[in-house]
Parts: C-alpha cells; structure tokens; sequence
C-alpha cells in the first residue's frame, strides 16, 4: 500500500526554502538527502483500458536504476492531497523496456496476471512522460519514517506540458496521522496548498485535452 500526501509549491524561492527548513533538518536521518533525475513513461492502450480498470503502468528511470511500477485501487480517502493506493516496483535490467515495455516483467505477481488478462492482447503505448528533478531527504519523527521529496519539472504529452512543482511525503512505516502532521505543518508554514490530482491524473487530463 502506498500513502502519501502531496502539496503544490508555488515557486522556486518557496521550494528552496522548504529544503532548507529547520525542522525537516532536525528530523532527518544523516545522510540521506539524495538529488536526482527522473524521467517517466506511462502505457496504456490506444482506448485506455488500463485507465479504465483503475491500473496505471509506470516505466521510470531514476538516476541509473529503472523501475516497473504497477498501480492501482486509488482509494477516495476524503482528504485533499492524500493518496492512498496499492503499488508493486520491479527493477528493469532492459533500459529499452522504457520505450516497449514488456507487461510480462509482472508475471511474477498475481497483479500481473490480472494485468495481462485485462490487456487481453492489446498493444501499449507511451501515452504521457514524466521529467523532473527530486531532491529528497528520510524523516524520522517519533518512530514513524517517511520520504520528503520536492519535484519540479514537467508533464509532456502530444496534446499539451503541465508544470511539475510539488511537495511528496510518503509514508515507509508507523503512524498515518505523524506522516500528515508533517505534511500540516509544513502546509500552514508556507502557505501550501494540497494538490489534488497525483501525477498520472494530470498526465492522463492532457491526454484528452481538445477531445
């Protein structure tokens, strides 16, 4: 399952700020802050059928590694800017598999045998991309350790480009309710606002664009 929330950052001087905050750095495991670059794609069949069935299949290159990632059951949690859905990652030796995926690379998971089913034979293709910088840092907050990323880039798809600029805090283990006190706090220091499309929605938004 992965939880996390997300927050629209407004500008360059407010994420460098946020990077910089005192509190973050107070809670923050030595050693951990990491920049990298990301880069995306995300398949699907020429009339969606992935979208439709709520499964999202990711390809992303992070830094030299490149990720499977198969997502699904977004689940309606009620809050603006909190995600909470099922998620697998399998590690991709094939750096080619980020133009021609093989959806194969998940059979070894029950998901990837629904997956298959769902496609029933139908061809993927790349119907948006990802590009953006991270730079991420681990908390540690009373036993609870989650991820603090802040993205900025871009969406591209044939039909349009979106911004990237955000704040991620995602939960790796212990309480929920510590994760998001994180999330408030640095909400109600900057002004920020909870973003309420992750990602994919925005990339698939661009998709039908002018439809």
């Amino acid at each position: 399952m992965e939880i996390e929330l997300k927050y629209n950052i407004e500008n360059k001087e407010q994420m460098t700020l946020i990077w910089e905050d005192d509190f973050l750095r107070s809670v923050e495991e030595a050693g951990s802050r990491e920049s990298i670059l990301m880069k995306a794609a995300y398949f699907d069949t020429e009339d969606f059928i992935l979208s439709k069935n709520q499964i999202a299949f990711r390809i992303r290159k992070e830094g030299d590694k490149v990720m499977g990632t198969l997502k699904w059951r977004d689940k309606d949690v009620g809050i603006s800017g909190l995600y909470m859905r099922e998620e697998i990652n399998i590690p991709v030796k094939d750096e080619a598999c980020f133009l021609s995926p093989d959806p194969a690379i998940f059979m070894e998971s029950s998901e990837g045998k629904d997956l298959i089913e769902v496609l029933d034979g139908a061809p993927i293709i790349c119907i948006f991309e990802t590009h953006f910088y991270r730079r991420k840092l681990r908390v540690d907050s009373e036993g609870t350790i989650c991820e603090v990323s802040l993205d900025e880039g871009e969406i591209i798809a044939d039909k349009g480009r979106a911004p990237i600029s955000e704040l991620e805090i995602e939960l790796f283990s212990g309480k929920q309710e510590d994760m998001m006190k994180i999330g408030e706090r640095m909400a109600e220091k900057y002004g920020l606002q909870p973003e309420p499309l992750s990602k994919y929605a925005r990339g698939k938004k661009l998709t039908e664009k002018g439809e």
